[in-house]
């Protein structure tokens, strides 16, 4: 790898579009172009990428489903390594191992994008979502709906309380 070979430390600033790679995720409604910045210097004969991608994101709040906006800095780190120079590849778990000298980086960035956006995104932490019964958002305002509603298969412990 040239980096470790010839010393050479190069940077990567650019945009990269991540609409495709999201495209399949329900619940996110728009996502601007990541910025990813990342440095690459030698360290033990491997070399290591570190940086930060940055991600402006509207997703779907997961309890009543109004936009939300994300604004994610992912911390990156990841070590690579010519699998013909490393003697015991099972050493050093954490390293990944390359045929090539030069490594297309955006699937581990893209990777850890998707690692990283949350599972559940919500508006607030106190959201009320969504009515069960009527649909009506209780965020905004109260349906009247009964809440008494009791799983059937909780029946029986109910009765214990009487």
């Amino acid at each position: 790898m040239e980096v470790v070979s010839k010393g050479q430390e190069p940077s990567f600033r650019e945009k990269l579009d991540v609409t495709e790679l999201l495209q399949d995720r329900k619940d996110v409604v728009a996502a601007k172009p990541m910025s990813v910045e990342l440095d690459v210097r030698p360290y033990e004969g491997t070399a290591q990428v570190a940086g930060e991608l940055r991600a402006d994101l509207t997703m779907v709040c997961s309890r009543c489903l109004e936009p939300v906006e994300e604004h994610l800095s992912i911390p990156i780190e990841e070590r690579f390594a010519l699998a013909s120079m490393v003697k015991d590849p099972e050493a050093d778990e954490d390293l990944i191992l390359v045929a090539e000298d030069k490594v297309d980086l955006q699937p581990y960035v893209e990777g850890t994008l998707l690692i990283y956006l949350p599972m559940a995104p919500l508006c607030s932490d106190d959201c009320k979502g969504l009515c069960p019964n009527c649909g009506t958002n209780l965020n905004e305002q109260s349906c009247g709906c009964s809440r008494d509603v009791i799983d059937p298969r909780f029946e029986a412990l109910k009765k214990l309380l009487e």
